[in-house]
């Protein structure tokens, strides 16, 4: 029996200026829904640090396997928004791909 493709979750930590910050978070704006109408996007969060660090995002994204994971990161918008946009613009980043571990049962 072949095993089905596990989901996989990126944590995506990104810090920027504070006269960048409202640009990234424009840019981004764009980028989530069009990240969300991917059919293999199962969700796009973003999260902004509320205490000392307004200038630090956590992007929580999902997506229903490896597959749709690369179909994203090759993605006209991912290209052109992230790639040639967002990135320019952050002074830090961080990204982190998650798996589900599957834990003995007792």
């Amino acid at each position: 029996m072949t095993a089905m493709p596990k989901p996989i979750v990126i944590v995506a930590h990104w810090q920027t200026t504070t006269e960048d910050l409202d640009t990234v978070l424009g840019l981004v704006a764009e980028l989530a829904p069009r990240s969300l109408a991917e059919p293999g996007c199962l969700g796009y969060e973003v999260l902004q640090a509320v205490d000392d660090e307004p200038n630090h995002l956590v992007l929580i994204e999902r997506y229903a396997d490896r597959a749709a994971l690369d179909a994203h990161l090759g993605s006209n918008h991912y290209q052109e928004l992230v790639v040639g946009r967002i990135r320019p613009l952050l002074t830090g980043r961080q990204v982190t791909a998650l798996g589900a571990v599957d834990l003995p049962t007792s």
